[in-house]
């Protein structure tokens, strides 16, 4: 068995670069080789045992399985996250808006007031932690509709140090809390936006793989996530406060007007490193 024995089987799959780079993976993160070592034919000195291992890592990935959930991490803002099905895995779109959100948040904000940060939908608590340990003198709430998300969230949390407070709600129905007029709130989600009918353009690892409650909403009413907090916002929000979401560029204006009407100020989309419109910001008026 070779480097390029492995990386031609998921060929039907991939392209060759990206399998060799997901074979590589596996074998620097999960056999502690070096890209010298995989080069010069290590992988034929493994033991029985860990040959086994390769073997049904393989299987997993010739399945489609993505790399992230066989391995059982990925990478998110500098930080390794668990991740396993049941949760959406993080993408670096996502970590921009976390960045988008710190940047504001440093310009705008003195560190001696609070902040409070509520993540809707947050899945493996990947936006919750980041913005718990990048800003000071905040409290994160975190709220999801499945118990399986908000526990690896909370072994997320536990194994990076990040003081997050997780809560079964559903983005649909959330529950108004209250707040006072000293703390300055964010709201901020990643709810599911990719339409039914955009499922054709979509790649078979995430279809079959990634949970569709996280991904998918109806072609008749692509906003309804959106809404749903953005009202939740309008009760609970006070003047200046914000609300962040990552958004389907398709439905970009479309954001920007349902937004507006909510009577929201300032609504600005941002664009992500591909050039899509992905990130909007608002201010409660």
């Amino acid at each position: 068995m070779t480097y390029r024995d492995l990386y031609t089987r998921l060929e039907i799959l991939y392209d060759t670069r990206e399998a060799q780079a997901i074979v590589r993976t596996i074998l620097e993160i999960r056999f502690k080789m070096s890209y010298t070592d995989i080069v010069c034919g290590k992988v034929n000195e493994l033991s029985a045992d860990k040959e086994k291992e390769l073997e049904e890592i393989m299987k997993r990935l010739e399945n489609g399985e993505p790399l992230q959930y066989v391995l059982g991490e990925a990478e998110f803002a500098g930080r390794t996250f668990h991740v396993e099905p049941g949760v959406l895995i993080p993408r670096p779109e996502t970590a921009e808006l976390c960045r988008l959100i710190v940047n504001d948040i440093k310009a705008i904000h003195k560190d001696a007031d609070p902040i409070v940060i509520t993540d809707v939908g947050t899945g493996s608590g990947c936006i919750a932690i980041t913005l718990s340990l990048e800003l000071h003198n905040c409290k994160v709430r975190a709220y999801d509709i499945s118990t399986k998300a908000l526990e690896i969230a909370k072994k997320n949390a536990e194994v990076l140090g990040a003081d997050v407070d997780f809560e079964i709600q559903d983005a649909l129905r959330l529950e108004k809390k209250s707040t006072d007029d000293k703390i300055m709130n964010i709201i901020v989600s990643n709810p599911p936006y990719i339409a039914e009918k955009e499922k054709k353009e979509m790649c078979k690892n995430v279809l079959d793989h990634e949970p569709s409650l996280a991904l998918f909403v109806s072609d008749d009413d692509p906003l309804i996530f959106y809404r749903s907090i953005a009202e939740y916002g309008v009760k609970n929000l006070k003047d200046g406060d914000r609300i962040y979401y990552e958004i389907n560029p398709i439905y970009a204006q479309e954001m920007v007007e349902m937004m507006e009407s909510l009577g929201y100020r300032d609504v600005k989309i941002t664009n992500d490193l591909y050039g899509k419109q992905r990130m909007l910001r608002a201010i409660h008026a």
